[in-house]
């Protein structure tokens, strides 16, 4: 009862015939194969021959040869233009392809948590990071505070000592002392 389940299903075909068919196929597969390339050849060497034709510098003037020479700058130019479209075009279509596999992962829900690295910021960058493009100017965190009046002390005016002496001298600078100190 359980022999029949457990069996493998003979083949239709014969392993010869399989056999058979499977080099049939892997030679017709070479064979498109080297025609695909040499189609691919071909093509090259008739767009290379459009597109740059074989120079005749024998018998040119000099006049003549600068001549071609500014033409051939100009066409280098031009390629050189195209080529930097192509690669800024190529550049904008990976970020976006990267955009849309990011997305596709996010809505699978199969999106691995990157490992978290501190970063210093400084206030106004947080700021900015916290309330979006509503703070315009930086913010002075100095300018809110309080600011306190220190008393300044009391000096005493530095005159000419020599003036002083004079006047100061005998009973009667004693006594202008002892009435400014009272």
């Amino acid at each position: 009862m359980y022999t029949s389940f457990f069996q493998k299903p003979k083949p239709k075909i014969s392993a010869s015939r399989r056999l058979f068919l499977k080099t049939k196929l892997l030679k017709k597969a070479m064979a498109m194969l080297e025609s695909e390339t040499q189609a691919r050849k071909d093509e090259r060497v008739r767009t290379l021959a459009e597109k740059v034709p074989e120079l005749q510098l024998s018998g040119l003037s000099v006049q003549d040869l600068q001549n071609l020479c500014k033409e051939l700058h100009q066409k280098i130019d031009v390629v050189d233009e195209e080529r930097y479209d192509i690669y800024a075009k190529v550049k904008i279509n990976d970020v976006k392809i990267q955009d849309l596999s990011q997305k596709i992962f996010e809505l699978k829900g199969k999106m691995k948590r990157p490992n978290l690295r501190r970063v210093r910021v400084s206030a106004d960058a947080m700021l900015g990071a916290l309330l979006g493009s509503k703070v315009k100017e930086s913010v002075d965190f100095k300018a809110n505070l309080k600011t306190v009046k220190k008393e300044e002390e009391k000096k005493e005016e530095v005159t000419d000592w020599r003036k002083n002496v004079d006047a100061m001298s005998g009973m009667e600078g004693r006594k202008k002392l002892f009435d400014a100190g009272q």
